[in-house]
């Protein structure tokens, strides 16, 4: 029941942006019908519409938005994803170009686990800060996302721009190092196959895996889970924030081996910001992230033909996005929702209290209402078999 009320909330917010879009073109004085129609034929009007377009474009979403979920499950605020991908597409574009005589076939492979690993490594410096010196990681993510843009800037111009130097680009990926087509006479590669796979698996982890219930504890409520599940909080965060980093590092060794082929300063149009609203969209929930990925790519791939077609700025797009992060938050906060969400609609200042860095409080001392909070928030008094678990 809470599986359909949710998707129920979840159409039901669509429909509500789709109809304040359709309102604000109508009183702009455009042909908001026409718009619409567009944005249809352009995401899912025809099998290429949907194949070449609309699944390419969600392929990195549902990457990067599980990147973000498993990571708001668990109270750390990745705002890092746009980093992180972009990090991943540039270690496999220097993999796929420098690694293919030697590797041969198995050059795209070793591209991809290049690229994962990168975006994890990216993220372990906000991990670091946030477990060492208590830097809270919404600030420190933001600001790597800058210095990933300038590094793939520094390096299109530089140790991986092309022989004739004309272009801020790199040398196109020989065809080994290029990811296969899943339906020939289209742009669908394979690895919308590994996000198809990679979104169950993430559930799986979560819902039945002692990892997976320290990450659930710990975004419930870090101190109860400290004091009753005996969950080392630093050690779930870090591998938390790993996770998530070469999640998004892996779309962005996709999104290079399967689209763009090469490498250049605007590989990626946000698809790490996009990430926050296609996982809240969700609910924070894997298997969801696959519906909201495919919502969203359809968003974008559909932008373009109503530019195209009616005469619309692609760019209002960027308006519904908003509209539905502000809609699913403003649910949260009534609803109550997850924890994850609840804190998050209430303001980040809660990453602070699943920090890590300051020694336990009074009350994760004091440990009795702890208990209580973790035994409700995980459905349930903890058991000494899932504590011993959760260890």
């Amino acid at each position: 029941m809470s599986w359909l009320r949710r998707v129920a909330t979840v159409a039901l917010v669509s429909l509500l942006a789709l109809a304040l879009l359709w309102l604000a073109l109508r009183l702009a004085g455009l042909d908001a019908t026409r718009a619409l129609a567009a944005l249809w034929d352009g995401s899912f009007g025809n099998g290429y519409a949907l194949t070449s377009a609309t699944l390419v474009r969600a392929t990195p979403l549902i990457l990067t938005g599980l990147a973000v979920a498993i990571a708001f499950r668990a109270g750390v605020w990745n705002i890092g994803a746009e980093g992180q991908l972009l990090v991943g597409a540039a270690t496999a574009a220097a993999v796929g170009l420098l690694a293919t005589p030697l590797l041969g076939a198995f050059a795209a492979a070793a591209a991809l686990a290049a690229g994962a690993l990168a975006g994890a490594a990216w993220a372990w410096i906000a991990a670091y800060l946030r477990n060492r010196f208590g830097v809270l990681e919404v600030i420190s993510t933001i600001m790597l996302n800058f210095v990933a843009l300038y590094a793939v800037g520094y390096l299109v111009r530089g140790p991986l721009q092309e022989p004739m130097h004309i272009y801020p680009q790199s040398v196109p990926l020989p065809e080994p190092a290029r990811l296969p087509r899943m339906i020939e006479g289209s742009r669908l590669h394979w690895g919308f196959a590994l996000a198809l796979l990679a979104a169950p698996a993430a559930w799986w982890v979560l819902r039945y895996t002692a990892a997976g219930f320290r990450v659930r504890a710990v975004g419930q409520n870090p101190s109860a889970a400290r004091v009753a599940g005996m969950v080392d909080v630093r050690r779930t965060t870090m591998r938390v924030f790993l996770a998530s980093g070469a999640l998004a590092g892996l779309a962005g060794a996709i999104e290079l081996t399967g689209v763009t082929f090469a490498l250049y300063e605007n590989v990626s149009p946000g698809y790490g910001y996009t990430a926050i609203a296609v996982a809240l969209l969700a609910g924070l929930d894997p298997l969801g992230v696959l519906a909201t990925g495919v919502f969203f790519g359809a968003l974008e791939a559909g932008a373009l033909a109503m530019q195209r077609e009616a005469a619309v700025p692609s760019v209002v797009v960027n308006v519904v996005e908003a509209l539905l992060v502000l809609l699913i938050l403003a649910a949260a906060r009534w609803r109550g929702g997850s924890a994850a969400l609840a804190r998050l609609a209430g303001g980040a200042s809660g990453s602070a209290g699943g920090n890590g860095a300051a020694g336990p409080t009074a009350t994760e001392r004091a440990g009795g209402g702890a208990a209580g909070s973790t035994g409700a928030a995980l459905g349930g008094p903890v058991s000494a078999a899932s504590a011993e678990a959760a260890g």
